[in-house]
């Protein structure tokens, strides 16, 4: 079963004049991969996914897989209708893809064994591991710690995006040692490192990539004092990328250097003008 850790980027989804444009797309993933990014997500909440309809998706994984090795891919599945999850998990699993991101079901609000029953029916139907998306101010339900915990016994339930907010629930996941623990919070990426978390799946680390990647060095060799200060230093970036909602801010910056247009699909919406310019003056101060 795979393992994962360390940075792995959620793509945003380029488009232009309505469209996706791939070209841009396959142009981020080659830059990323560069600067040494252990992975990408495709199509999940910052790739503008539920905005793009499933034969869009596919597209937008198929042109990632062009540049990207399958082992460093995960791929997003959400919804709330299970025959489409399960179309699309089998459409999936045709491409070489290292994992599936699966939220709970967003708005219905299940309870916690329907949220076992749910994941646990998408796990029996994987042939790659499966990560649990545990995001609570965007699905309307907090996965408790037994839910977790029991779900974490299915051989193909391996990690979990943990954007939850209990760092109660932080640290059992991580003492338990049953599930890959990655950061899904930007801010919290230094303190879910220094409990022993893996990584981080982290929207900011489209900017500066190499900064967050050496982040994760210095906590391989214990370096704590040279973590804290590139953390630190990156920082200020993090919380600019989320002063407006996610991806806007993002796909500001990397329209800056000409990698896609500043372009969201609605109900999406370009950051604020207030915003661009904090996000233009702050680039052009630490310009790499």
């Amino acid at each position: 079963m795979s393992s994962f850790s360390g940075i792995w980027v959620p793509l945003v989804t380029p488009f232009h004049q309505g469209e996706v444009d791939f070209t841009a797309l396959k142009s981020l993933c080659t830059r990323l991969l560069k600067r040494g990014v252990d992975g990408v997500v495709v199509c999940g909440t910052t790739g503008e996914a539920p905005m793009l309809t499933k034969e869009e998706q596919l597209q937008v994984l198929d042109a990632v897989l062009e540049i990207v090795p399958g082992h460093q891919v995960i791929m997003g599945l959400s919804g709330t209708h299970m025959p489409v999850i399960r179309d699309m998990q089998n459409a999936i699993s045709q491409r070489p893809v290292a994992g599936l991101l699966v939220p709970a079901p967003y708005y219905i609000r299940p309870s916690q064994p329907a949220l076992v029953a749910w994941f646990t029916e998408i796990a029996d139907q994987a042939t790659v591991p499966v990560m649990i998306y545990n995001i609570p101010y965007r699905t309307g339900v907090q996965m408790e710690i037994d839910t977790l915990r029991q779900l974490a016994k299915h051989p193909r339930i391996t990690a979990i995006k943990d954007c939850g907010g209990s760092i109660d629930l932080t640290l059992s996941l991580i003492a338990d040692g049953e599930l890959d623990v990655l950061c899904g919070e930007d801010v919290q990426i230094f303190s879910t490192l220094s409990l022993g978390g893996a990584g981080a799946i982290a929207a900011s680390s489209h900017i500066f990539p190499e900064e967050f990647v050496r982040l994760i060095r210095e906590f391989k060799t214990q370096d704590i004092v040279a973590a804290r200060k590139t953390f630190f230093g990156l920082l200020p970036m993090i919380r600019l990328m989320f002063s407006a909602p996610n991806p806007a801010a993002i796909k500001f910056a990397l329209s800056l250097d000409g990698l896609m247009a500043n372009e969201l699909r609605s109900p999406m919406l370009p950051a604020p003008e207030s915003v661009e310019q904090v996000v233009r003056d702050y680039l052009n101060q630490h310009a790499r």
